[in-house]
Formats: structure tokens, C-alpha cells, sequence
């Protein structure tokens, strides 16, 4: 299966994963509090044409406006995705792990302040929802950082990088590199003596 033999003396990307994750979060709720301080709610303003327009809408929901009416399990959901992105973030070498584990950790973490401190209550805040593009429902720079580190997780598992920041190998590109090595492969047994 696996491993570069330099994964062991990689550091631990946990300080890059908070990095990236503090600054998603500073990033989401500076550009929600300019639109707080700039729009009303249902202004539209058309930034590209009719391809991007910011328009302030107050989420109850999930991610995207989904689940309208439940904040309080989404709100608990939200805080166990941190939660468990901080325990497994602490075993991560990985750069690029690093950066989508706290693409994916700022991303939650940006909406949970919403739910915690706005209105209407504790548990129950509205977040704020302000990017628009057409034929798809309006969201922020939170869900954007949640997108983006799901993408990069189905990248780098594609990839085979694995969150200690080794390459993991096809099994049978193992076999091969092992019967290469001078290992006998016992498949091969029953050519043997045949055409000599």
C-alpha cells in the first residue's frame, strides 16, 4: 500500500490548518458586516450583469437555503463538523490537507458564528446570504469555503494523498514494484518450465 519514507519527520500542519480556517472565517464575516451596513434586505446589485449580483437574504436554513426552519439541528450539526475537523486536523502533515481541512472548518465555523449570535436567537441566528448567481440559490463566502474544501477532498482522495502527506499506492502497482524488487509473485508458478 503505501508511504514515502520522509512522511514520519513532516510537521504537523495543524497551525496552517487554523490559519486557513481563521482567515475563512475574518474573510466571511467582514464581507457579511459590509453587506449588513450597505444593503437592505432584498436589495439587489448587479456586479457582472445579471451573472452576479450581491442581494442580502437572512438564511434560517442549511447551506444554500436548504432546510428552512431548523436551525438548531444545523447549528449542532455545524459545531460537530468543527469539532471533529479539530481532532482529526491534528494529525494532519499534509499541506495540501491542511488548507481543505481549513477551507472546510472556517467555511462551518463562519456560518456557526451567525447561528450563535444573530438574530432572532442563541442556536437560531439567521445567516447572512448575499452572492447570487443565476439559477442557483444565493450564498456567502462560507458555503463557498465549504464548496471549495469538498472539491479539494475528492481531489486529493483521488489523488491517493493521504493526510500524513504520503502517496498511496495502487495495490497492484505495489505487486509490481515488489516482484521488480525480486519478489517471486506465486501467480506466475504455473508458467514456469513452460517453452524453455
Amino acid at each position: 500500500m503505501t508511504t514515502n519514507d520522509d512522511t514520519g519527520a513532516r510537521p504537523r500542519r495543524f497551525v496552517l490548518l487554523l490559519l486557513v480556517a481563521l482567515t475563512a472565517i475574518l474573510v466571511d464575516l467582514a464581507t457579511k458586516q459590509w453587506v449588513l451596513a450597505t444593503f437592505s434586505e432584498g436589495e439587489s446589485v448587479d456586479v457582472i450583469g445579471s451573472f452576479l449580483q450581491f442581494t442580502l437574504v437572512f438564511n434560517t436554513g442549511a447551506a444554500f437555503s436548504l432546510g428552512t426552519g431548523y436551525t438548531w439541528v444545523f447549528t449542532i450539526i455545524a459545531s460537530c463538523v468543527v469539532l471533529t475537523i479539530a481532532y482529526i486536523g491534528r494529525r494532519v502533515r499534509s499541506v495540501w490537507w491542511g488548507v481543505t481541512l481549513g477551507l472546510m472548518m472556517g467555511g462551518a465555523a463562519g456560518n456557526l458564528v451567525d447561528r450563535f449570535f444573530r438574530d432572532p436567537a442563541p442556536f437560531h441566528g439567521a445567516v447572512v446570504d448575499f452572492i447570487r448567481l443565476p439559477n442557483y440559490p444565493v450564498f456567502n463566502i462560507a458555503d463557498s469555503c465549504v464548496v471549495v474544501g469538498a472539491i479539494l477532498v475528492v481531489v486529493l482522495t483521488f489523488k491517493g494523498l493521504g493526510m500524513d502527506g504520503a502517496i498511496v499506492e495502487d495495490t497492484r502497482d505495489a505487486k509490481k514494484s515488489k516482484k521488480g524488487r525480486g519478489g517471486a509473485d506465486p501467480a506466475d508458478d504455473s508458467t514456469e518450465g513452460k517453452g524453455q
